[in-house]
């Protein structure tokens, strides 16, 4: 007997619960009072018009941000990425990286190599009440990393520059260079002296 009192009791508080709309569990609450046809049908009865309880599926108000174009995508020939960077232990983790993320990526790689350093020198005086007397000499030496890609996409070279140049370490400046083969434009293909008439020809 005291099953069945502590089931009214549940049926009797989630119904004040849907009344008050502080608790969305409606679905359960009818599912608990099944046996009970009589008081199904009183909440059924009393319940707002409003009130669903069913699950729908939701659906997002926000477009889709991919977009597909029928334009063709460029075709580069070699795509070369320079860096330069004061450190060379610097360069040497980051040209590992940058190199691990084309091959995950299916990119095919060229050449990486390293490009002869840069050495600045400047010598000034030591000390500004004597001239020419004691010297010192600074030396900045720039070190720099050449990575090719060869036949790469427009798509797939934008992903991979975005990716390598947000993980770019500080210190470290990068260049990109884009070789793409182009049509010969019409003008260019058509010669200039088969639209001259025959009197600007020079006499023999």
């Amino acid at each position: 007997m005291a099953a069945p009192m502590a089931a009214v009791r549940r049926n009797v508080c989630s119904l004040a619960r849907i009344f008050t709309g502080i608790s969305p569990l409606g679905t359960s609450c009818l599912n608990a009072c099944r046996g009970h046809s009589a008081t199904c049908n009183l909440i059924r009865s009393r319940l707002p018009l409003s009130t669903s309880f069913h699950t729908g599926v939701v659906f997002s108000s926000t477009p889709s941000s991919v977009t597909v174009t029928d334009e063709p995508d460029t075709l580069f020939q070699k795509v070369s990425v320079l860096v330069k960077s004061h450190d060379k232990a610097v360069l040497d983790s980051y040209e590992f990286f940058a190199t691990m993320a084309a091959k995950e990526l299916g990119i095919t790689l060229g050449k990486v190599f390293e490009p002869p350093k840069d050495i600045e020198r400047l010598t000034l005086l030591k000390s500004i009440h004597i001239f020419k007397k004691h010297r010192v000499q600074y030396e900045m030496r720039t070190h720099y990393r050449c990575i090719e890609l060869s036949h790469v996409t427009g798509c797939t070279a934008q992903v991979y520059l975005e990716y390598i140049q947000r993980n770019l370490p500080e210190g470290v400046a990068m260049e990109v260079t884009k070789t793409a083969m182009e049509k010969v434009p019409d003008h260019i293909l058509k010669p200039m002296w088969t639209d001259q008439p025959a009197s600007d020809k020079p006499s023999q």
